[in-house]
């Protein structure tokens, strides 16, 4: 019998009350409060090995996000009818583990993924976002032309250095591939921005945005923010959007027996 079986974990968060993902000392966190309900129900001293597919930043949310975890095989038999409700007592309310699925060893929720998509949601009416949106909805005080977004995100697709819109860490390449970036408007009137890509580095997402909203409200022309992406390293002139209008909507796999190519390809490339 193998010593440990891997749990891939569906997890969905509304990030307003977390500092982000990441557990941190004398933080709430979203690993935090997981790791804590998951050590109730095996023993504080077993390790998880806990491994996201991508840690989002303090009040960012998501739908789709995926992560696993190595559970003693033991304690997986004992648990596996009851562990989805179990930890739906154990964690609050504002983060849910909604699917847990067991995986080959090969899976790894970070280097195995394909891509991570976010969505980004705006509104800007006079009167602001719905009261009951307002924690995941961007109020902008501009009206803004979905064509002009459109034209301004055309330019940003690709594999690029977006180092101008990037957080840079020590070591780390900013070179990112984008294959798909748009803007719809919802039937409410929100405009919602769609970025997918292989991975993103650290603000990069919220900084495309923020370098978009002044091209779709007319500050700024739509080639201005592709113009950036000469630069090699971050621009003064972007603004970050806010934390609260962003959701990681999905990650992306491939087949199951690609889990370990794609883990080792993704590892030299970010190397």
């Amino acid at each position: 019998m193998k010593e440990s079986i891997r749990l891939r974990l569906d997890v969905s968060y509304d990030g307003a009350e977390f500092s982000g993902w990441a557990a941190q000392p004398g933080r709430r966190t979203v690993a935090g409060v997981l790791v804590e309900a998951l050590k109730r129900l095996v023993g504080v001293e077993t390790p998880l090995g806990l491994t996201v597919a991508g840690r989002t930043d303090a009040g960012v949310h998501a739908t789709g996000q995926v992560c696993h975890i190595d559970l003693p095989a033991e304690a997986w038999t004992e648990l596996e009818a009851s562990l989805l409700r179990r930890l739906a007592a154990l964690m609050p309310p504002d983060a849910r583990v909604r699917v847990i699925t067991p995986v080959p060893d090969t899976f790894d929720a970070r280097f195995s993924a394909t891509f991570r998509r976010y969505e980004y949601r705006v509104s800007d009416t006079t009167w602001g976002p719905e009261p009951l949106r307002r924690h995941d909805t961007l109020g902008w005080v501009r009206p803004l032309d979905l064509d002009r977004l459109n034209a301004a995100a055309a330019g940003l697709v690709g594999e690029h250095d977006y180092a101008a819109f990037c957080k840079r860490k020590e070591h780390a390449t900013t070179i990112r591939a984008i294959n798909r970036l748009d803007w719809r408007r919802e039937p409410d009137g929100v405009c919602v921005a769609t970025v997918q890509a292989d991975a993103f580095c650290q603000a990069m997402v919220r900084s495309l945005v923020g370098a978009m909203l002044t091209v779709g409200d007319g500050r700024r022309e739509p080639d201005w923010p592709a113009k950036l992406l000469t630069l090699r390293e971050r621009s003064s002139e972007v603004t970050v959007a806010p934390a609260h209008g962003l959701t990681l909507v999905a990650v992306g796999y491939p087949a199951e027996a690609e889990y370990a190519a794609r883990a080792d390809a993704t590892r030299r490339l970010r190397a």
